[in-house]
Formats: C-alpha cells, sequence, structure tokens
C-alpha cells in the first residue's frame, strides 16, 4: 500500500493523508494507490501541507505501518522521551518503530 504524506504548513506537524482530509496519526492514513502524487500536489497548492510525497506501508490489524523506519520515527513523534510521541501512555510505543 502507498500512503501520502508531508507537513502541516503552520504547525510543522506530520501529517497523512486520509482520504478526505490531514491527519497527525498514521492509523487514519488511506491507500493513495498510484494518485498520492496528485493528490499531494493538489494539497501543496491550496497550502494544506508542505512538501508532500508517497511511501510505502503495510497494512496491519493496527493500521497501516511504514515500510521505511525514517517514516515510523516521523509517524511516533519525537523518540527523545516517550511523553512527546504520539503515543505517550503505550509503554511499548518505541517497539513500534524497529
Amino acid at each position: 500500500m502507498k500512503l501520502l504524506t508531508g507537513n502541516d504548513l503552520p504547525s510543522g506537524d506530520v501529517i497523512w493523508w486520509t482520504g478526505n482530509g490531514w491527519s497527525r496519526h498514521v492509523e487514519d492514513a488511506a491507500d493513495v494507490a498510484d494518485k498520492g502524487e496528485a493528490i499531494g500536489r493538489a494539497e501543496e497548492s491550496v497550502q494544506h501541507v508542505t512538501g508532500p510525497y508517497v511511501i510505502d506501508a503495510t497494512r496491519t490489524e493496527d493500521g497501516p505501518r511504514p515500510a521505511h523506519i525514517k517514516e515510523r520515527i516521523r509517524a511516533l513523534g519525537p523518540t527523545v522521551r516517550p511523553d512527546l510521541t504520539l503515543k505517550p501512555a503505550d509503554p511499548q510505543a518505541g517497539s513500534w518503530v524497529i
């Protein structure tokens, strides 16, 4: 599966295309198949996102999981302190990345 990601223009947060908007949570991401680049260009042109690009991911029972470790780190949030991640109450959050 393919996911579209980028950064929210006002906040700089990592965001994921859901099919009808953007979310900070990769679990909400939709498979864009071969339409990701066109969606990214359109969304960037109306300043909803900056630097959009398509990545590979696999579908799991917990939602999409980016194929590359860089994208899993982006999806989780800062790894220097677990309380700053998007899953601060999940003690296993770090293992999701590796």
